[in-house]
């Protein structure tokens, strides 16, 4: 496996996205013996970035990869997010990120995963009512006490970056980027001039573009995807059509309509690093098997030119909280 720098944390170029082991998807929380397997054959692989947050359940899943890597926490280099829940008594899907919730929030999330220190701490939405400047200060402080080593954002946007990073250097923004979502383009440029790198969540476009979901009962009323516009009415329909073109392009390479995917995030520089999620051993052997894919000039330009995918990426109250 590949390493590159996300600022100056060294991970490798696929991560593992451990979130639908217990949340959001069709099955999620039903197989946790499958999910650590698929965990461990992760770090075999050589893949290092494993990705979670304390929303996700809530806390089960930092519960769960902090199960998973007993004794093999040197292997791993471990993503989590705060600020989605708020400790003061709001709950969670509460946008929290001031300093006094910080505080209580890297408590849990340590405990929760086993450990003294977590790699990368995302803000995992921006809060509008806590100035940036007091968020990263507060995540600094926790920088210096050793028990956060890199500070990360997740859907922030270009003037909260720069402000971000006046503050203390950012290592990476983690944004969704796929080649049916593709606005991160737009903040590359600022990225790469202050020298943060992109984590690329949701690489598979939700699974879209592995071809596999072919019609809306695929999902269950408890699956996120159920009231995502891409994935309901006319809009589902037309990105049939999408898929079928990465499936086409799949066939020509020789690789899996995953694969493809992540080999042309990959392609977009050495600063992008796709976390696809799975709870499955055998898809976590395709994903990292991108790692080895090379599509030609030609290719790549057929997947560049795909047109945009029908309706937004998350829904109306998702999209609310993505700051753009």
């Amino acid at each position: 496996m590949k390493h590159i720098l996300l600022g100056d944390l060294e991970v490798s170029r696929i991560g593992l996205g451990a979130m639908g082991m217990s949340h959001g998807y069709t099955g999620s929380g039903t197989d946790d013996a499958e999910s650590i397997r698929t965990i461990h054959r992760a770090l075999e692989l050589g893949v290092t970035l494993i990705d979670t947050a304390e929303i996700y359940g809530p806390y089960i899943n930092e519960e769960l990869l902090g199960k998973a890597l007993k004794g093999r926490r040197e292997q791993v280099v471990i993503a989590t997010k705060f600020g989605l829940v708020s400790h003061a008594g709001d709950g969670p899907w509460n946008l929290d990120s001031s300093p006094a919730n910080i505080r209580t929030a890297v408590e849990g999330s340590l405990k929760r995963l086993g450990t003294d220190h977590i790699d990368l701490y995302y803000q995992h939405r921006v809060d509008p009512n806590t100035p940036i400047e007091d968020t990263i200060s507060a995540v600094a402080e926790l920088v210096e006490q050793g028990k956060v080593r890199h500070i990360g954002l997740s859907e922030a946007w270009l003037e909260t970056i720069r402000r971000a990073h006046a503050v203390h250097p950012i290592a990476a923004l983690q944004s969704e980027y796929s080649l049916w979502t593709r606005d991160q383009e737009q903040a590359l440029p600022l990225l790469r001039e202050l020298g943060i790198g992109l984590v690329a969540y949701s690489p598979l476009g939700h699974g879209f573009l592995t071809g596999q979901i072919r019609s809306e009962s695929d999902f269950g009323p408890d699956d996120f995807r159920a009231t995502n516009p891409r994935f309901t009415g006319e809009n589902f329909q037309r990105n049939l059509a999408l898929a079928d073109e990465v499936q086409a392009i799949a066939h020509e390479a020789g690789a899996t309509p995953a694969q493809v995917a992540i080999a042309w995030l990959l392609s977009k520089g050495d600063d992008i690093a796709p976390i696809p999620g799975t709870k499955r051993v055998s898809r976590v052997e395709e994903n990292v098997a991108a790692d080895d894919l090379e599509l030609t000039a030609e290719q790549l330009a057929k997947l560049d030119s795909l047109p945009p995918a029908a309706g937004g990426h998350h829904n109306e109250t998702q999209m609310q909280m993505i700051e753009r």
